[in-house]
């Protein structure tokens, strides 16, 4: 099979907010507790915290941090995560049927981002909560001091305030297994009175409401006009999630999903220029993607344990192990996410440690790099500078989810202060290899290129404890610099980076 794909220095989509590569972090099952902090354990640092994890994290680049949830902030008192640890109370968080120690609270967290190299992006309680508590907290964590609650944050230990921009206006409001589930209207006017009393401390802040959870929602999309319409002249970005399923074990129709992706990011984009025209306004706003990966193995049986058990303090629990098809799912939604880097702004993989993970722990033992990983970190890594608008002329396919596939998923990203082009490239075909044909034009002539493959003959082949590289990248030779560019061969079900030194 055989792909030509044409990239020009004039055709871009736009710079890429680095931000779109960002993870999260929320109190559920293992990703706090005995993932990001185990104070027994070896690597543990003086404040508990897990440097083998944070060694995978840093590796990772990830520039902003989601916390502390996710549907475990709806009912969450932040007041509980701060003080002497043996006073904190212990809780029972609604969302996921556990005990939550409070033994990680916010000056926890705040240290362990600044070791992993990532900024805080937080979310207020606009479920069981509201207003005052938001703006208590913005206080909390962004007053340098001469008030009750900066104050308070300078008497706990940190007498610098930690300066967050970017907050989250609650969680996936719009559902309705939410703890203080709201109607549109209800929301909106509920996050504008917050947005404003939060602007009236810093009007910097970047505010994030919610979008609809997913696509299949039957409010979605009239929840984004309607939210939008109550908040518009306050806000930044609507916030939108998505998980990837694939329980027929149909890897054509499961790798044609970021399709319908691409429909909802278009959707709701269209719904913020509608918005925008309506109100006349001049402001942009933006989506960030703040909830995605791939979401299955688990999910049923998961849920039925969950019905079951007595409140316990970080179980087991949504502990995908991915396999090499997730390797290209993944591929294929970051890449999505760069082609649209014009509106989305911002994105988190969901989430971090342990929990639908690509970084994975034993207690008091290893810590291991999932295959999701490894997509992930390249993206971020060299997913930085300017998206392209690439012309791609490749086979395709039928799915149920839409007509024409392309069986050539493609991004690419031209990096003009290190002199790169970087091409992030997804074979759809399970039994043909593909010949790239990949014109560069109008950058210059490529001096060197670099191809990193990741392929496995066996889709199911997995990383685990006893063997963490079983799915892994290597460099492999064959890519050839042409006289309009480069030509590579990559085989059948494939990921692959591709990096032109101009």
């Amino acid at each position: 099979m055989e792909a030509r794909v044409t990239a020009h220095a004039r055709y871009t989509i736009a710079d890429i907010d680095k931000r779109l590569y960002g993870s999260f972090l929320e109190h559920l099952g293992r990703a706090v507790y005995t993932g990001i902090y185990e104070p027994g354990h070896p690597t543990a640092d003086e404040n508990g915290m897990r440097r083998d994890v944070l060694d995978l994290v840093r590796g990772l680049e990830t520039p902003v941090c989601r916390y502390p949830g996710g549907n475990f902030v709806s009912a969450y008192n932040w007041e509980d995560g701060i003080g002497p640890k043996n006073e904190r109370p212990t809780r029972l968080d609604l969302a996921w049927r556990t005990a939550e120690s409070n033994q990680v609270g916010i000056h926890e967290f705040a240290d362990w981002a600044k070791a992993a190299g990532t900024e805080m992006m937080l979310a207020v309680n606009l479920g069981s909560r509201g207003l005052d508590d938001a703006r208590n907290f913005v206080e909390y964590v962004n007053h340098p001091g001469g008030s009750y609650w900066s104050d308070l944050r300078r008497k706990n230990g940190q007498a610098d305030p930690w300066d967050v921009k970017l907050w989250c206006l609650g969680n996936e409001m719009d559902g309705p297994w939410q703890v203080g589930h709201k109607t549109a209207v209800e929301y909106g006017h509920l996050a504008n009175e917050t947005a404003k009393a939060l602007r009236a401390f810093d009007d910097s802040l970047e505010l994030v409401v919610c979008g609809s959870s997913h696509s299949d929602m039957p409010t979605y999309p009239q929840w984004e006009a309607t939210v939008l319409e109550e908040t518009y002249g306050q806000v930044d970005y609507i916030s939108l999630h998505m998980y990837f399923e694939n329980y027929e074990k149909k890897t054509s129709e499961f790798l044609a999903l970021p399709e319908k992706l691409d429909r909802y990011i278009g959707t709701v984009g269209g719904v913020i220029d509608y918005v925008k025209a309506k109100k006349r306004s001049k402001k942009n706003v933006r989506i960030s993607f703040d909830e995605w990966n791939v979401w299955y193995h688990e999910r049923r049986s998961d849920a039925k344990r969950m019905k079951e058990w007595d409140w316990p303090h970080a179980p087991v629990l949504l502990e995908d192990v991915y396999n090499f098809e997730d390797v290209l799912q993944v591929g294929c939604i970051l890449n999505t996410f760069i082609r649209r880097a014009d509106v989305v702004r911002i994105a988190c993989i969901a989430q971090l440690v342990n929990v639908i993970a690509p970084i994975m722990t034993a207690p008091g033992g290893a810590a291991w790099r999932q295959t999701i990983y490894f997509p992930f970190q390249f993206a971020s890594k060299h997913g930085r500078g300017t998206a392209l608008r690439l012309d791609v002329d490749c086979a395709s396919y039928d799915a149920d989810i839409a007509a024409g596939i392309s069986y050539l998923d493609i991004a690419g990203v031209h990096d003009g202060d290190a002199g790169t082009l970087t091409f992030f490239a997804i074979n759809r075909h399970g039994e043909e290899a593909m010949t790239i044909d990949l014109s560069v034009e109008g950058f210059g002539k490529a001096r060197n290129v670099e191809h990193t493959l990741i392929k496995h003959d066996n889709l199911e082949a997995r990383n685990t404890k006893d063997a963490p590289e079983t799915v892994a990248p290597r460099k492999v030779d064959g890519a050839t610099i042409s006289d309009s560019g480069v030509e590579v061969t990559v085989p059948p079900y494939s990921y692959s980076m591709i990096r032109i030194t101009l």
